[in-house]
């Protein structure tokens, strides 16, 4: 048995620029950061020839071509895993429409245990490659390249997305102190929908051929060095002030990003003590998360009583495998 385990992702600020309809033009930036909630590939080699699969619903097939989801048949393509096997994917949050990148999560999960399965060492960059080939190339879903370099690194990273399809990666450091000061600032809700953000997205990759959509998206960029600069300081108040101007600058992009319930749930937050905050992913529900001092989150949590509050850390782990049980002959 094989399990591999992969980091969910919070996006900050420029989200959206990760999608070939803005890179191509000009250069996109985002800056996000990995979580301590994961998602889970389990790979277990049978005695027969059967592929059988457990995820929200199960599947048992004779071959990979007949294989409904998506991913993970997609994944078995590539990796030449093609029979024998006892596939299940869990995850620490709804399986589907969450905002936290939990899609490109469960591809990197599956490439990482499947490869490993075949005895294969690969890399961060390779998993986050294939997923982006998945997922774009292949499954043509209408999506950007950040959620699988963060699942694949994990961390906090400043990404920037380039003409050729090049990801140039920086890691942004921060001591362990500060890295737990800035997760005890933030507070993540859930908005109790999920969605699958596919139509959204793909509104908004048609409405970036309009120059006022492109220019909303370059502000949304242009914030990403100026969130960087006061996270390393520490700065709560203007990381939420920065992601504010993120939030409105998003709406702007698609109809569905956000909802009068969705608008309503944000500024009951802001008026009990959040800085600033933003629907997490592409919008119309999911996860909800905000910057706060510490000290008004208590004002905010029951303001926010309706809604599941979900407690995390940022992580500096990426996608590893955690458990791998087969047995070796000593040679």
């Amino acid at each position: 048995m094989i399990i591999a385990q992969t980091p969910l992702r919070l996006s900050f600020v420029g989200g959206g620029s990760d999608m070939k309809a803005f890179y191509s033009q000009r250069d996109g930036a985002v800056i996000c950061t990995a979580i301590d909630k994961y998602v889970y590939a389990i790979i277990k080699e049978r005695f027969d020839e059967e592929i059988y699969l457990n995820y929200s619903e199960k599947e048992r097939v004779s071959k990979v071509d007949d294989i409904r989801h998506d991913l993970v048949r997609e994944a078995m393509k590539l990796t030449g895993v093609n029979a024998g096997v006892e596939i299940t994917t869990l995850a620490d949050i709804p399986s589907s429409g969450s905002g936290l990148g939990s899609s490109s999560a469960i591809t990197v999960a599956l490439l990482h245990a499947l490869h490993t399965y075949r005895n294969e060492l690969v890399t961060a960059e390779q998993l986050a490659e294939e997923a982006c080939h998945i997922e774009i190339d292949r499954l043509k879903k209408p999506i950007g390249r950040q959620d699988q370099y963060a699942a694949a690194y994990g961390g906090l990273h400043h990404f920037i997305f380039q003409k050729n399809d090049r990801v140039l990666r920086s890691p942004v450091h921060l001591p362990p102190a500060l890295r737990r000061r800035i997760s005890e600032s933030m507070q993540l809700f859930f908005t109790g929908i999920t969605r699958s953000a596919d139509s959204i997205l793909s509104e908004q990759q048609k409405n970036l051929k309009e120059q006022d959509k492109m220019e909303s998206l370059a502000s949304m960029v242009d914030l990403v060095q100026p969130f960087i600069d006061a996270l390393v300081k520490g700065d709560v108040e203007t990381c939420g002030r920065l992601l504010h101007r993120n939030w409105l600058l998003k709406q702007s992009l698609a109809t569905g990003i956000s909802s009068a319930d969705t608008r309503s749930m944000y500024d009951a937050a802001r008026n009990s003590g959040a800085v600033g905050g933003k629907i997490a992913g592409a919008g119309g529900g999911g996860f909800m998360f905000f910057f706060t001092p510490p000290g008004n989150q208590p004002a905010v949590r029951e303001k926010l009583s309706g809604f599941r509050e979900f407690p995390f850390l940022l992580s500096e782990s990426g996608s590893r495998i955690i458990f791998d049980g087969r047995s070796y002959s000593a040679k």
